[in-house]
């Protein structure tokens, strides 16, 4: 595989640090805070302006980019912390829409490149069933389908106009595309520990047309879409773990202790070093992950160890630059309070390190990976 950029990425990525720069300092982000808005709406015009939401929507409607170039994109969010809804609308909702959507599922995407509509899914229930074995159920009745079922935790699902959700049938595990605002669709806010805005999804007997299910029974669009997901979610974690350690590696070259500065401190040295390790380990798994994604190839061990590194890195890195910023790492009006919070979040939603690496073992064990047979 190809560690560097091309031409075209590298202004990707340049464009998309201008406009996350110009609109999200410290300052910014504190005064946004204080609005009580769910995100960015002059943030998310500018980057419909510059095309940039339509990356890795197929052409004409967008970009036909790939999964590389939007996670580009999510890296330069994830550096600057910008309030916008880029993964749930283009990763949870656009990609597969763009895969699996019938012509009148994929008409929703240029509302989505205008930046005019918000997609979200709903892939984690509040039972703790696996999203590949939802506790929600659909059956066909009459002509259309009849759900219910709880979903938690899904990223900005209040604001979203529809959401794509999995739910267990007699044909197998289907998604369906839903209305927020439909009969029978409840939507509640949730908290989040970085206020990146959730919601609860409660399905009471929806209804749904039968041009709801996205894809054929045949196509495992659950699976496709999350390993998409669990991807994206190391290029933001990616992204806040290199600005963090970039701040905590400038902290500790200027904060003076005992007349030196306190990166001149041996055991200072050594765990910012060990951040480094971690950071550079995750950024090959999950390059390794995109490009086996992008490149149609056998991922489901390259997804796992990127899965895993996101999680692991998230918390050590976090909390290192947090100690080693000391007193000012625990103020919450202190902006590397954010990265941790961020950090943990992004954690969190993929599993945590711990039971992620007894799936890997499990894996291994079963010689479902290639090489250990």
């Amino acid at each position: 595989m190809e560690f560097s950029y091309s031409d075209e990425q590298r202004a990707l990525r340049e464009l998309a640090a201008r406009i996350f720069d110009a609109r999200c300092s410290d300052e910014q982000r504190k005064r946004f805070a204080r609005s009580g808005q769910a995100f960015d709406a002059a943030l998310w015009r500018a980057l419909a302006t510059a095309g940039l939401l339509g990356t890795a929507i197929a052409a004409p409607t967008g970009a036909g980019l790939g999964l590389t170039e939007l996670c580009i994109l999510l890296e330069e969010q994830g550096r600057t912390l910008a309030r916008a809804p880029l993964l749930a609308t283009l990763v949870l909702g656009a990609l597969p829409l763009t895969r699996f959507g019938s012509d009148a599922q994929r008409a929703h995407l240029k509302k989505v490149v205008a930046g005019e509509l918000l997609v979200s899914a709903a892939l984690e229930e509040r039972s703790g069933a696996e999203p590949l074995q939802p506790g929600t159920r659909a059956s066909a009745e009459g002509n259309g389908w009849r759900l219910r079922g709880e979903s938690t935790c899904v990223p900005y699902g209040v604001e979203a106009q529809l959401l794509l959700l999995p739910a267990a049938s007699a044909s197998g595990v289907r998604m369906f595309l839903i209305e927020t605002g439909a009969d029978g669709v409840a939507v509640e806010p949730c908290a989040s520990s970085s206020g990146e805005p959730q919601a609860r999804i409660t399905l009471r007997d929806a209804r749904l047309p039968p041009q709801a299910a996205l894809g054929e029974v045949a196509d495992d669009v659950v699976r496709w879409t999350l390993e998409r997901a669990w991807v994206a979610y190391a290029a933001l974690q990616l992204g806040v773990l290199t600005e963090a350690l970039r701040r905590a590696a400038a902290y500790v070259s200027e904060r003076q202790q005992f007349g030196r500065p306190v990166g001149s401190f041996q055991a200072v040295r050594h765990r910012l070093a060990d951040c480094y390790i971690d950071l550079e380990a995750l950024r090959s798994v999950y390059l390794r992950a995109v490009w086996a994604l992008d490149a149609g190839v056998a991922s489901s061990a390259e997804v796992q160890a990127a899965k895993w590194w996101a999680a692991r890195a998230g918390h050590r890195v976090s909390h290192a630059v947090q100690h080693v910023h000391g007193g000012l790492g625990a103020d919450i009006e202190y902006p590397i309070h954010a990265f941790f919070l961020h950090a943990t979040q992004y954690g969190l939603a993929l599993g945590g390190s711990e039971p992620l690496l007894a799936r890997i073992g499990a894996e291994l064990a079963a010689g479902r990976v290639p090489g250990f047979t």
